[in-house]
């Protein structure tokens, strides 16, 4: 009986460590990536549902649904230990990795794009030059218009008296 106790006891440890490690998942996801305020809230909702749902498969599983006050304890104490010695450690790791990812990604994207860039130069450039002339000479051209037609409305009005 009391092996058996102690094994739950060591579960549930391995429990609270594995609830830090998606702890710091998240974490990891938020210093990897911006992320805005909503993202944020559904990242906290995702997490807390994740921990719900692994104290209970491991309550069910390992205790046939017996909730024990040592279980709890016992994750207090694995989610303390993970913060204490491995938290700050598999972050780093973790972060690194991340971001070397991203920046040989960012490189590779970089390089797919090149011929795209030259294009744009070499066929949107022309392009855009010729309808932003179009578009100045067609403002100039209304301009005039608008003038031309408030000189008539004068001297009509000025004809007229």
């Amino acid at each position: 009986m009391l092996m058996n106790q102690i094994y739950l006891f060591l579960i549930f440890i391995a429990n609270g460590v594995l609830i830090g490690i998606l702890f710091d998942f998240f974490r990891i996801l938020r210093k990897s990536f911006k992320t805005n305020d909503f993202v944020t809230y559904i990242e906290d909702f995702i997490f807390w549902i994740l921990t719900g749902f692994s104290i209970l498969y491991f309550i069910f599983v390992f205790n046939d649904g017996e909730i024990r006050l040592f279980m709890f304890i016992g994750i207090a104490i694995g989610i303390s230990l993970y913060m204490l010695i491995f938290s700050s450690f598999f972050i780093k790791i973790n972060v690194g990795i991340i971001v070397f990812f991203k920046n040989i990604l960012r490189k590779i994207l970089r390089t797919i794009f090149i011929p795209f860039k030259i294009i744009k130069k070499l066929f949107f450039k022309p392009i855009s030059f010729i309808f932003i002339n179009i578009r100045k000479t067609s403002t100039n051209l209304y301009n005039n218009f608008l003038k031309l037609t408030k000189k008539n409305k004068k001297i009509e009005n000025n004809v007229k008296n």
